[in-house]
């Protein structure tokens, strides 16, 4: 099958366009407001864009809490959703209103970041300490700005929980990150595999 997006006319039950780019890590964006409420949100439109400087990205579909937050003060982490933790990240997702603590009635230990003023996932195998360094709209064909809000962050500190290191690597079978695919499904990292890249000119 073929269609054309400007038309969305895919004639399925559900659009398959986030389907399609999976799996996606989920960003679990920790932020604080400048009257000091605190605000932990999940984003499926995240990911690491450069490793020097380390770089992520997330971006926010319309206006939520979180960007407001980052647009006030300029920072905020990410914490690694693993697979004992989706049920309590679910729980963050829902669309609470403004200045209620998501660690509270998610059941998550809220822990403070070192560098910033901001909080992360205490339980999580590894977090990341965020300074933002631009907040756009990506433009689309006509030239008018969409409905997302891209956040990209300069990664200035990082957590890892010595528990989740296995020969000095984060070890993928303990921590099991999820991630998002299409529709209501997810998929952890549990069973991995390993295989390098190859080199040129190409071994036989």
């Amino acid at each position: 099958m073929f269609y054309e997006t400007k038309d969305n006319a895919h004639g399925l039950p559900h659009d398959p366009f986030k389907a399609i780019v999976s799996p996606r890590p989920i960003g679990w964006i920790g932020t604080r407001g400048n009257d000091g409420s605190v605000n932990l949100a999940p984003y499926s439109f995240f990911n690491a864009i450069s490793d020097n400087p380390k770089m992520v990205m997330f971006a926010s579909v319309g206006r939520k809490d979180t960007l407001r937050n980052v647009e006030e003060t300029r920072v905020f982490t990410t914490s690694m959703v693993g697979r004992a933790l989706t049920d309590k990240m679910n729980l963050s997702s829902a669309n609470a209103p403004y200045g209620e603590n998501e660690f509270g009635f998610s059941g998550l230990e809220m822990a403070e970041a070192k560098l910033i003023n901001a909080p992360f996932v205490a339980e999580a195998h590894a977090a990341l300490e965020c300074k933002v360094t631009e907040i756009f709209q990506p433009k689309g064909l006509d030239g008018n700005p969409g409905e997302s809000f891209v956040v990209i962050g300069q990664v200035v500190g990082i957590h890892i929980d010595e528990a989740a290191l296995v020969n000095g690597l984060l070890d993928m079978a303990t921590v099991a990150p999820l991630a998002r695919l299409g529709y209501m499904d997810y998929a952890d990292g549990a069973e991995t595999f390993q295989m390098r890249r190859p080199r040129w000119p190409l071994e036989k």
